[in-house]
């Protein structure tokens, strides 16, 4: 069974940091697009960052620029997402995907989540 699992959200003060991982089973992931993506209550999911197989391209969401690090060991088949500098408005759900043409935002596989509670 193919699967990726979130660790690392949790409740942090506005201007704090925390660190997300995904780890993938079932599958090698190493040739693979992943990304992060988040959902606030009420809104629409949405991208935050991506990184292409080899770590070599970044892409992030001009929300996130300088704040955020996506990051991946392939041979752990993990990808990580450094947030630092969090704000309130960065409460959400965030969730890793992989698979997808790059630039694209059509994953083929998705975790289930992981909560990110930031508090002012």
């Amino acid at each position: 069974q193919v699967q990726l699992v979130e660790s690392g959200g949790g409740l942090v003060q506005a201007g704090g940091s925390l660190r997300l991982s995904c780890a993938g089973s079932g599958r090698t992931f190493r040739f693979d697009t992943m990304g992060w993506f988040r959902q606030a209550p009420g809104k629409e999911r949405e991208f935050v960052a991506a990184i292409t197989w080899s770590g070599g391209t970044t892409e992030y969401a001009d929300s996130v620029k300088g704040r955020f690090t996506i990051s991946r060991d392939n041979a752990k088949n993990t990808v990580y997402l450094q947030m630092n500098s969090l704000k309130p408005e960065d409460t959400a759900v965030y969730y890793c995907a992989a698979d997808a043409p790059w630039g694209k935002r059509e994953y083929n596989y998705w975790g289930q989540g992981t909560q990110v509670t930031v508090s002012s």
